[in-house]
């Protein structure tokens, strides 16, 4: 491992202490080196800005950083066990190329608004990719909606057969769900684009930094302004963040139900293309839908990485250890949360539904609700055409269709008025 700046003269590091500080710092900060960076070429030109360095050092800093991303973008520099972190490889690649001018780019800086500002910038680019799959599962949705409006397909509540509904009910509903989900994360991200380079550890510096150019520099829409707040901050963005994600996770693991029982022998409704199952290890007869059980399973990643955070809060004001344990958790939240969302337009693009089983699937008692309010429409008082409807389940489907069913089914929202043009104005209505 480099010297470390922080070490003491005549004060031995402990290997296995040093060991447990690091924790997985070098591996995480792969994930937001790039970042890391960006936010050190912003931060040398405000220390230009303000005398600190002079021209010629900053452009040979800009220089060197940027050799450095492109080296660790094609594997010429690897981020390993050599460093503490992320940070103090930065550092050590310009002091070992420039000297006293590396040694420079430290000032007025900690390792926490480092990694703070790098893993704003990384959550505002996740953010921005949940909103973006969103928007396009949402879009899939709503052509599907569209095309497959009048398609019927049994309704269910409790699990059990409840009215005739249609595909198109189905799909405008994860339309509108991913719609919001869109909405929600882009939401998050104008909140949270807010810089913190230039806090230091949470009490600033005794120098005037250009905090102004920094923001500017890195795209942020607004200042963070009190250093304490930039601390305090830590783990309440980054939870926000991940609800934003859970939003989406959630719709998914519940599309994820609906097709694990529509594929099923039992049901037989979703033909799912053959790349999302797999051959069983043990029985030769068997197509697995391992893809959707696995995105079921996705949120609870999620879950756990907010628990984490959540549970990391607990503390007093100021900058604590502690809270570089958040790293972990977004980036195995992210990771695992955008990984399955990427797989699920295609899925949604590619399903086939099996009209001949959807249709077998509806029996004659799903028309009772419909007789029961065509009767309260004609004055009868409801409370008695319900009753009236249950003694005569059996026959409510006499003379009816499913086709029929949908037709009457009016209520904006609802199968013969879905408003999908109401949605479509939602979704291109999102911020670009």
């Amino acid at each position: 491992m480099s010297d470390l700046l922080w070490q003491k003269p005549g004060v031995a590091v402990d290997a296995q202490v040093q060991a447990f500080l690091a924790g997985d710092d070098v591996i995480l900060d792969r994930e937001f080196f790039l970042h890391d960076i960006a936010a050190s070429r912003a931060h040398a030109q405000g220390l230009q800005r303000i005398g600190i360095l002079d021209a010629g050092e900053l452009s040979a800093l800009e220089r060197e950083l940027e050799a450095l991303a492109a080296d660790f973008r094609d594997g010429g520099f690897e981020l390993d066990a050599r460093y503490e972190d992320g940070h103090s490889a930065i550092e050590a690649r310009l002091v070992e190329r420039l000297g006293d001018a590396g040694k420079k780019i430290h000032t007025g800086r900690s390792r926490n608004d480092q990694v703070l500002v790098a893993t704003r910038l990384w959550l505002k680019e996740k953010l921005d990719r949940v909103a973006a799959l969103a928007r396009e599962t949402a879009t899939l949705a709503l052509d599907r909606a569209q095309a497959e409006a009048t398609l019927p397909l049994p309704g269910y509540t409790h699990l059990q057969r409840a009215v005739v509904s249609s595909a198109g009910l189905w799909w405008a509903g994860w339309a509108e769900a991913f719609v919001d989900d869109a909405r929600r994360a882009l939401d998050t991200a104008a909140w949270i684009d807010a810089n913190p380079l230039g806090t230091a550890a949470g009490y600033g510096v005794n120098l005037p930094l250009d905090r102004a150019h920094t923001t500017a520099a890195l795209g942020f829409a607004r200042l963070q302004v009190n250093p304490a707040y930039a601390q305090l901050s830590r783990g309440k963005f980054e939870l926000a963040a991940l609800e934003a994600l859970g939003s989406a996770t959630l719709d998914l693991r519940r599309i994820a139900w609906d097709l694990s029982l529509f594929t099923s022998a039992e049901f037989g409704f979703v033909a799912l293309p053959a790349q999302y199952t797999t051959g069983s290890s043990i029985m030769p007869n068997k197509r697995n839908p391992d893809a959707i059980e696995l995105m079921r399973a996705t949120h609870a990643s999620v879950a756990a990485a907010r628990t984490e955070i959540e549970q990391l809060l607990s503390l007093p004001s100021g900058y604590h250890r502690d809270l570089q344990a958040s790293k972990g958790a977004i980036f195995h939240g992210f990771g695992r949360g955008l990984a399955a969302l990427e797989l699920l337009p295609a899925l949604l693009a590619n399903l086939e539904w099996r009209p001949e089983r959807m249709r077998a699937a509806i029996d004659a008692g799903m028309y009772a609700t419909d007789v029961a309010v065509e009767q309260a429409a004609a004055g009868v008082p409801f409370r008695d055409a319900y009753r009236a409807a249950a003694e005569s389940v059996a026959q409510a489907g006499e003379g009816r269709t499913p086709e029929a069913s949908l037709a009457a089914r009016v209520s904006p929202g609802a199968c013969a008025d879905l408003r999908l043009d109401v949605l479509r104005e939602r979704l291109a209505a999102l911020p670009a």
